[in-house]
C-alpha cells in the first residue's frame, strides 16, 4: 500500500512532480504556494549556514565535539581549523553561490505564462536535483584562485543588490498602505462601521508615530552631544507632517478621492521605526558629566542588555516575514488533487499566480542583502555574528536613507496624478 506513496515522494524530489512530498494526512497545498515555500526553505538554510560561519562560538564547539577536527580540516584543504570555511570571505562565497542559483532560475523562467511547459516543470519540481545544484553553486566559489579580486568586486555588487532589495521592501510597504486604505474605504460604502474602524486605526497609528517622536526626542538627544539625532529627528518628523497634510489636500483629493490619512499614518510609523533603528545602530556617544564619562542617547530601560537593539531586530523580523507572506499567499485558485501523497491544488494551468522570474530576482537580491547584513556591510573586519547588533556608521546612514526613500516613494504616489493626469484618468 505504501508503494504508490513512496513513488510519489521520489517523483517529487527527483522528477517534475509538484511539491507533494508529505503524506496524504497533511492538509492540501497549492502548487504555487508549495513551490515558493520550498525555495524559501533553501534560502533560509543558506542564511543559517552563513550566520554560523560568522560565529566563533560555532567554530569552537565544532572543534570540541568533532574528533580529529584539525586533521579533518587539513585533509579537506580548508586551512588550519577550517579557517577558509569561516569569516566574511566564506559568507561572501556562500551567498555568491546562492545568488547564482536564483539568478539562473530568474533567467530560465523569463516570460513563463503557465505551469504546463518544461521550464515551469523545472521551476515547480526536481527538488532533490535543485538542492544538489544549490550545494554545488555554494561550494564552487571556495575553489577560486584569485580570491582577493573576487571579494573586492563582489563586495560592491553585493552592496548594490542589498540596497535594491531594501528599495523593493519599501515599495511593498507603500503598496500595502495604499491597498489597506482602498479596501477599507470601499467598505465604507456598504457599512459605516468600516469608517469607524478606519478612523480608529488611523488615530492609533498617528499616536504611535507621535509618541515615538517624543520618546526619541526625550531619550535620544542630549544638549552636548548627538547632533545627528537632533537634526534627523526634526527632518523626519517634519517630512511625515508634510506628506500627511498633502494626502488630504484638496488638489490631491480631486484626483485621488480615496486618499486619506491611513496611508501617511502607516508610512509615519515605519519612518519612526527606521529612525529609532538608525539611532540604535549608531556607535555610542560618550560625554563627560561630573568628571566621569557617561554614555548618552541610549535606550533608557535595561540598557545593559541593549533592549533597543532587540526591539529593532524583532520588528525588523516581523517586517521581513510580512514581505514573504505578501509574496507567497496573495492569490486565487481552482482545486485539483493528486493521486497519492499530499493533495496538491494545481492553480497555474491557465496562468501563473505570480511572476516566476521576478520571484527569483527578489531572492537573488535577498541573497546579496543577507551577505551584506550578516557581515555588517563594509565593517566586516573582525566582525562576528554575536556583534551583529552593535551597529556601525554605514548601517546608520543606510537606515536613515531608507527613511527618506520611503517618504519619497509615497510622495510620488501622491503627486503622480498631478504630473500625468490624463494617464490616471484613463
Amino acid at each position: 500500500m505504501c508503494t504508490p506513496c513512496c513513488v510519489s515522494q521520489l517523483a517529487c524530489c527527483c522528477g517534475a512532480a509538484a511539491c507533494s512530498c508529505c503524506c496524504n494526512c497533511c492538509p492540501k497545498i497549492k502548487q504555487s504556494t508549495g513551490t515558493r515555500l520550498m525555495y524559501a526553505l533553501y534560502f533560509l538554510l543558506v542564511t543559517f549556514i552563513c550566520a554560523a560561519m560568522m560565529s566563533p562560538t560555532v567554530e569552537e564547539e565544532l572543534r570540541k565535539k568533532i574528533p580529529f577536527f584539525s586533521e579533518l580540516c587539513v585533509k579537506m584543504k580548508a586551512g588550519e581549523n577550517c579557517s577558509t570555511l569561516v569569516g566574511f570571505s566564506a559568507v561572501y562565497k556562500m551567498c555568491f553561490g546562492m545568488a547564482c542559483f536564483f539568478l539562473f532560475f530568474c533567467v530560465l523562467t523569463i516570460r513563463v505564462r503557465n505551469s504546463t511547459g518544461w521550464r515551469s516543470a523545472i521551476h515547480n519540481g526536481f527538488w532533490l536535483l535543485k538542492f544538489a545544484l544549490l550545494v554545488g553553486c555554494c561550494a564552487a566559489p571556495f575553489f577560486l584562485r584569485d580570491e582577493d579580486n573576487f571579494l573586492k568586486v563582489w563586495r560592491y555588487i553585493g552592496a548594490t543588490g542589498g540596497v535594491l532589495f531594501l528599495f523593493i521592501q519599501l515599495l511593498m510597504l507603500v503598496e500595502f498602505a495604499h491597498r489597506w486604505n482602498t479596501n477599507w474605504s470601499s467598505g465604507v460604502e456598504y457599512n459605516r462601521l468600516w469608517y469607524a474602524a478606519l478612523a480608529f486605526v488611523t488615530l492609533v497609528l498617528f499616536t504611535i508615530a507621535v509618541g515615538a517622536l517624543a520618546f526619541m526626542g526625550m531619550y535620544y538627544t542630549h544638549p552636548e552631544a548627538c547632533l545627528y539625532n537632533k537634526i534627523f529627528l526634526g527632518i523626519n518628523g517634519s517630512l511625515c507632517l508634510v506628506v500627511s497634510m498633502l494626502a488630504i489636500s484638496p488638489f490631491i483629493q480631486k484626483l485621488q478621492p480615496k486618499s486619506g490619512l491611513l496611508q501617511p499614518a502607516v508610512i509615519s510609523v515605519y519612518v519612526m521605526y527606521l529612525t529609532f533603528s538608525a539611532f540604535s545602530s549608531k556607535p555610542k556617544e560618550v560625554v563627560e558629566i561630573d568628571g566621569g564619562n557617561t554614555t548618552v542617547c541610549v535606550f533608557p530601560f535595561n540598557t545593559g542588555s541593549e533592549s533597543d537593539k532587540k526591539i529593532v531586530t524583532v520588528v525588523g523580523d516581523y517586517i521581513y516575514i510580512y514581505i514573504c507572506l505578501f509574496i507567497f499567499f496573495s492569490e486565487d485558485y481552482d482545486e485539483e488533487k493528486t493521486g497519492s501523497g499530499q493533495d496538491v491544488i494545481y492553480d497555474e494551468k491557465e496562468t501563473t499566480i505570480y511572476n516566476y522570474s521576478y520571484f527569483h530576482f527578489v531572492f537573488f537580491l535577498g541573497s546579496l542583502y543577507v551577505m551584506m547584513a550578516v557581515t555588517n556591510w563594509f565593517h566586516y573586519d573582525g566582525h562576528r555574528i554575536e556583534k551583529l547588533l552593535d551597529g556601525s556608521w554605514s548601517v546608520f546612514w543606510l537606515k536613515m536613507a531608507s527613511c527618506w526613500v520611503c517618504l519619497f516613494l509615497y510622495l510620488m504616489t501622491l503627486i503622480a496624478p498631478l504630473m500625468c493626469p490624463k494617464r490616471f484618468e484613463a
